[in-house]
C-alpha cells in the first residue's frame, strides 16, 4: 500500500498531546485547547476575506469605468510589492503549502487589478502617466526575477519544516526541549522581509487617501474591497494573539516576534477605517436630500423677503 502524505505527521502526532488531529494533519500545527484551535480557524477566515475582496473592485472596474481615475496606481502598486514580499517570505522561511500558495494568489489578484487599471487608462487616455508605468514596471520586474530564483531552490523535506500557521505571517518560530530558540538566519532574513512587506502595505494606504480627498468623492471604488480587507485584517490580528506561546515563551516575547505583522494588519486596518470614513464624507447626496435642503434653504428665506 503506498504511503499516505501525512503519515509521517500522525507518527509525530504523539508529541502534540490532546491536540486537535485533523489540524495536525492538515497544517502540523499542535491545537491543544480553544484558543488555538479558534487561531487556526480565524486564520483560514482571513486568508478567505483577503481571497475574496478584490472580486468587488473588478465588478466595479467593470461598470463604471474609471477604475484609472478612482484608485491611486501607488495604491496597488504597493499593494503588490507587499503581497511580492509576503511570498518571498514565505518560500525562505519554508511555510507551508498552503501559505505559499495564497501568496502566489495574492499576487496574481494584484496584476489582474493593475491590468485593469492600465487598461482603463489607457482606455481614456489620461495624461501624466510615465512615472507611474515606470514604477509598475520595475516591480513586476524585480518581482520576476526574485520569485523565479527562489522557484529554483531545492524544496526541503517535509520533517525539516517549520510549520507553524498563522495566515499571512512570513516568519517560522522553532522551539526545542530547552525553551525558546532565537532566530535562525534564514528565520531573520524573513522577518527582514516581513517587517519592509507590512510597511508597504501601511504606505500603499496614504496615496489612495490623498487621491480621495483630492477628488472629494469615492466613486469608482468599491467599499467591499476595504471592507473585506478589513475583516481579514481584523481576523488575522485576532487569531495571532489568540494563538498560545510556544513552550517557554513568555507572551511578551511571543507578541514582540509577531509585531511586525501585527503593525501591519491592525496599521492598515487603522488607514482602512479612514478611507471608510470617506466614503462616509464623500457619498453622493441623493435627489431627495437635494430637494429637501433647498425647502429648507427657502422656508428660511422667506422672512427676510417679507
Amino acid at each position: 500500500m503506498a504511503t499516505q502524505p501525512w503519515d509521517s505527521l500522525q507518527g509525530n502526532f504523539s508529541d502534540c498531546p490532546n491536540g486537535s488531529l485533523w489540524i495536525w494533519q492538515v497544517f502540523s500545527e499542535c491545537a491543544q485547547d480553544g484558543r488555538d484551535v479558534a487561531s487556526v480557524v480565524l486564520g483560514l477566515l482571513s486568508i478567505v476575506c483577503f481571497a475574496v475582496a478584490s472580486f468587488p473592485q473588478y465588478y466595479q472596474a467593470c461598470k463604471t469605468g474609471i477604475m484609472d481615475q478612482a484608485l491611486s496606481i501607488y495604491f496597488l502598486t504597493g499593494w503588490l510589492g507587499g503581497d511580492l514580499l509576503n511570498f518571498i517570505g514565505s518560500v525562505l522561511a519554508d511555510q507551508l503549502p498552503l501559505q505559499v500558495y495564497t501568496a502566489i494568489y495574492y499576487v496574481l489578484a494584484d496584476l489582474l487589478m493593475i491590468s485593469l487599471y492600465l487598461y482603463y487608462k489607457f482606455k481614456n487616455r489620461s495624461r501624466s502617466f510615465s512615472a507611474p508605468i515606470n514604477s509598475v514596471f520595475v516591480i513586476l520586474l524585480l518581482g520576476t526575477v526574485s520569485t523565479t530564483s527562489l522557484l529554483g531552490r531545492p524544496v526541503p523535506p517535509s520533517s525539516e519544516r517549520t510549520r507553524l500557521f498563522q495566515g499571512r505571517m512570513l516568519l517560522s518560530i522553532k522551539t526545542d526541549d530547552f525553551g525558546w530558540e532565537p532566530f535562525t538566519k534564514k528565520e531573520i532574513i524573513g522577518f527582514v522581509i516581513g517587517s519592509i512587506s507590512s510597511m508597504l502595505y501601511l504606505l500603499s494606504r496614504v496615496p489612495q487617501i490623498y487621491k480621495n480627498f483630492k477628488r472629494k468623492s469615492t466613486s469608482g471604488i468599491s467599499y467591499s474591497l476595504f471592507a473585506l480587507v478589513m475583516l481579514g485584517n481584523t481576523l488575522y490580528g485576532v487569531s495571532v494573539l489568540l494563538k498560545n506561546p510556544a513552550q517557554g515563551q513568555s507572551e511578551a516575547n511571543y507578541v514582540i516576534h509577531h509585531l511586525p505583522w501585527l503593525i501591519g494588519s491592525l496599521g492598515v486596518l487603522s488607514l482602512d477605517i479612514i478611507i471608510s470614513f470617506q466614503f462616509l464624507a464623500y457619498r453622493p447626496r441623493t435627489p431627495l436630500l437635494l430637494e429637501e435642503r433647498d425647502a429648507l434653504l427657502g422656508r428660511q428665506e422667506e422672512p427676510l423677503d417679507s
